[in-house]
């Protein structure tokens, strides 16, 4: 039986829990959540961030690959918070280049990473949420976790700044939301506008039924291919703190 895997992508408080969520009981797939509270890392890295940051990307590096390997072995559609490929080209790049992961730990980093990607099947689909710093900033002070208060505004406009770069070379079929102006949980409509755009980015009829147009809307940018597609037309395109 056919299986879809879908990932939600997206900076520090761009909302992408909230979403995975919320795709998980609409369509009925399995959510797949980062684990960022049992990362038995996360304290000691804030308060050295040279010392762990190796450690802590190797932790979240591993449990990725577990969840993509349940997820072809079970074959059946998941929602998954956060891609294998933000973790090393975002993140631990990121902190490889603050000087916070050192040569050595990166090179092996990202040869793990390397082969871990070769190995395991790429997503059908990535959702990126994509938020401004002051987005991003309201919703980590409304989520309230104490080790996110002090991320500064510089860091979340540097790793804005790699996921551009990431999305801009993505192979993957992509779905750009423009999540400054969505609002999934306010019961406006915004949740099924979604919905009709991620029932176009798929051909299977047996998973969605027959999809239709979806209707104009600027926030949502499908890519597919090479093409980027806004609002049900053709467009011409170009085809760690956590």
């Amino acid at each position: 039986m056919a299986f879809v895997h879908v990932v939600i992508a997206g900076n520090i408080g761009a909302g992408k829990t909230t979403l995975t969520g919320l795709m998980a009981r609409h369509y009925g797939w399995r959510p797949y959540y980062e684990r960022v509270d049992s990362n038995p890392f996360l304290e000691d890295f804030y308060g050295d961030m040279a010392r762990w940051a190796f450690a802590l990307q190797v932790f979240f590096l591993s449990h990725r690959v577990e969840d993509l390997r349940i997820i072809a072995e079970r074959r059946e559609s998941a929602v998954q918070d956060r891609s294998l490929s933000e973790d090393a080209l975002i993140f631990a790049r990121n902190l490889a280049e603050m000087g916070q992961m050192s040569g050595r730990e990166w090179e092996s980093y990202r040869r793990l990473y390397e082969q871990a990607r070769l190995l395991l099947r790429q997503p059908d689909l990535v959702i990126y949420l994509r938020r401004s710093v002051d987005g991003l900033r309201d919703n980590i002070q409304k989520r309230g976790r104490d080790y996110e208060a002090d991320i500064p505004v510089d860091y979340l406009a540097r790793l804005n700044g790699f996921y551009e770069e990431w999305i801009a070379g993505e192979a993957a079929p992509l779905l750009i939301v423009d999540a400054d102006r969505t609002d999934f949980l306010g019961g406006n409509g915004d949740v099924e506008s979604l919905i009709r755009q991620i029932d176009c980015a798929f051909d299977q009829g047996e998973l969605f039924g027959d999809p239709v147009g979806a209707p104009g809307d600027d926030r949502f940018i499908l890519r597919r291919g090479g093409q980027a597609m806004a609002a049900g037309k053709m467009l011409g395109g170009r085809g760690g703190l956590r």
